[in-house]
């Protein structure tokens, strides 16, 4: 189907694991496990990952933004500490 000319694509929906209701005890249990790992699984198959460059972009953003963080914290603590020495004298 084509909307102004451009083409639709599917999106695949993905089974949903509903609990087991009719087993007993330790089979609902195990039963139920399995579906959270099958749930998990097909969720991680619908994951877009990063390429290379962009994961080391945002290495790269997350290293640069801590170290300024840091930084302040050091500066702020620095800071704080020579006012409470003030105050105390």
């Amino acid at each position: 189907m084509a909307i102004l000319g451009k083409k639709s694509t599917k999106v695949s929906k993905a089974k949903i694991v509903k609990p087991v209701k009719n087993r007993k005890g330790l089979m609902k249990v195990l039963a139920n496990i399995g579906g959270y790992f099958k749930g998990s699984w097909v969720e991680l198959k619908q994951v877009r990952w990063p390429d290379r460059k962009s994961t080391w972009s945002l290495t790269g953003a997350v290293i640069l933004f801590t170290g300024i963080f840091i930084t302040l914290i050091v500066l702020l603590d620095a800071g704080f500490k020579e006012l409470f020495k003030l105050i105390i004298k």
